[in-house]
């Protein structure tokens, strides 16, 4: 997005024109940046009410007194030490030229598994990779740099994007011990861009970005009240992200509303010629504040996928089945999907492949961003978990990472057929054919349950979800708020075909502004009744 672009927007944007102006009349107002939208911001700043560096002193006083003291969110893993100094910079070119588009001197966390080439580490949590220099930013990290956003600093995360054991606790990581849910601390953040939801829920910056294989955008997303974007596998270049699987892979927005989760996207899509999955991004991307229309349900046929919803607690389905309501009234057609074709057929094939890809990729990854670290594979990094067992291993083993380290290479048959067998049943005869069957433009369903308690003994117990036929598929899959259980935010997915971002943020956004469904955290210790009560 241009200059022209921006000042467009912030034009057209109504509730920007009348945040600008509320700004205006109330100067002795104290700014406060706690659940401020980014174009509430930007008309802040252009209204001379705050700062690129007051927002950034801002957020780090939200972390000091939210995540590092207060109820200890643990969310945020370190912070960038220039951050100051680069949001002057901004600031003055901001005074000089006007702003460079809608980030311009926001400040944005990235989970802990996307390279930066600053002062910050970027470790996936893993004690293995403290110390280990990036030569070079991550190829979105440069496309949010250049569009004047502020790196704050890196969140935590499920050690490794939670491929390291198969009886893990989301949101832990050895570096950064475990985050916290903002809307009740005993709960679980789900995995595995746990900080990034954590820290979005909580406003400790203005956006963030997360990464994805199977649910690490949505289901933290859901689970803490946001708004997450799974972009379609290569709008947004890998490179520079510590891999789980190539075939899958993706890092994409997480934000409080669809219009920053779609400024967000916008800066960061496009080809990158060091991910070749990358190649049509520069044809397929767009400017996605463009499909910000309230209209944007109208005439739209959707498919309700039963199964998902049938298979959800009572609670939860009743949540969705009135929320259904909303995407009728907002002039869509709602058709009635018994469930995802063939989803059922690629849960052990998915695996293989992220076992064999994760062997692969760990490498390639490790030799261009870590060409003078010890840790050269995922051989070495079983190795250091075995000889730092008590640091790295104390809740939970490494038995994937084992599983994945016995595997050949990318040649083998095994591995080929399980490829093609994710590609045959999750997309030709999976979401492309329900789509093509009923004529849909998108489908939903529930994205999955509440937060479940946090249980480092015996990991995760997550229930049922809707992120795997897209991720499988590597097709785009946004969550948008839908409603609480007890308190806890649940998610509504939109799930289309491939590179049909646009048309989702439509559906979404409408969805969005006509149910105002997000609620902020109150960091309640708990929802759990206290055992006297039941005395």
């Amino acid at each position: 997005m241009q200059r022209r672009e921006f000042v467009e927007l912030m034009a057209l944007t109504t509730s920007a024109t009348m945040a600008t102006q509320s700004f205006a009349k109330t100067p002795g107002v104290p700014f406060d940046v706690a659940e401020k939208s980014v174009v509430e911001l930007q008309a802040a700043m252009a209204a001379g009410r705050t700062t690129a560096q007051q927002l950034v002193r801002l957020y780090l006083a939200r972390i000091a007194a939210v995540d590092k003291a207060g109820p200890k969110l643990n969310a945020v893993i370190e912070l960038n030490p220039d951050a100051l100094a680069i949001a002057k910079a901004l600031d003055a070119e901001r005074k000089a030229k006007g702003p460079r588009g809608p980030l311009h001197g926001m400040p944005v966390l990235l989970k802990d598994n996307i390279a930066t080439a600053d002062k910050m580490q970027t470790t996936a949590g893993s004690l293995a990779l403290v110390g280990m220099k990036p030569p070079r930013d991550a190829a979105l990290v440069t496309r949010l740099r250049d569009a004047g956003a502020v790196i704050l600093g890196k969140t935590n995360l499920s050690e490794w994007a939670n491929i390291r054991s198969t009886r893990s606790t989301s949101g832990w990581s050895a570096r950064g011990g475990l985050t916290r849910n903002p809307y009740a601390l005993d709960r679980n953040t789900s995995g595995s861009s746990s900080g990034s939801g954590a820290s979005m829920a909580a406003s400790l910056a203005a956006v963030a970005v997360g990464t994805e294989t199977d649910g690490s955008i949505t289901s933290p997303s859901s689970i803490a009240g946001l708004v997450g974007i799974k972009p379609t596998v290569g709008l947004v270049s890998r490179a520079g992200i510590i891999p789980i699987s190539h075939s899958q892979d993706t890092a994409g927005p997480m934000a409080r509303t669809v219009a920053d989760a779609a400024v967000l996207l916008t800066a960061m899509a496009g080809s990158d010629g060091r991910d070749p999955a990358s190649a049509p991004a520069d044809q397929k991307k767009a400017d996605y504040t463009r499909f910000l229309n309230k209209d944007g349900l109208k005439g739209k046929r959707i498919g309700v996928v039963r199964a998902q919803i049938a298979s959800a607690n009572d609670r939860v389905a009743a949540v969705v089945q009135a929320q259904l309501a909303v995407l009728t009234a907002q002039g869509a057609t709602l058709v009635d999907v018994d469930d995802v074709p063939n989803s059922d057929k690629y849960g052990e094939s998915e695996l293989t492949v992220l076992l064999y890809e994760l062997k692969a990729d760990m490498a390639a990854y490790l030799e261009d961003y870590g060409p003078n670290a010890p840790i050269k594979t995922l051989a070495d990094v079983i190795a250091f978990n075995e000889k730092h067992r008590t640091q790295e291993m104390p809740f939970f083993g490494q038995e994937h990472f084992i599983q994945a380290q016995a595997k050949g290479g990318l040649d083998s048959q095994e591995y080929r057929d399980a490829l093609a067998n994710n590609h045959r049943y999750a997309r030709a005869e999976g979401l492309d054919q329900v789509l093509q069957q009923h004529r849909l433009d998108a489908l939903v369903a529930p994205t999955g349950g509440p937060a479940w308690l946090t249980d480092l003994v015996n990991g995760d117990a997550p229930g049922g979800s809707f992120t795997s036929p897209a991720a499988v598929a590597g097709y785009p899959h946004i969550t948008v708020p839908c409603g609480t259980v007890h308190g806890l935010p649940i998610g509504l997915s939109f799930v289309g075909g491939a590179w049909s971002e646009g048309p989702l943020i439509a559906m979404a956004y409408a969805y969005e502004q006509a149910s105002l469904q997000r609620r902020p955290p109150t960091y309640v210790s708990s929802l759990n009744p206290k055992a006297a009560s039941h005395r």
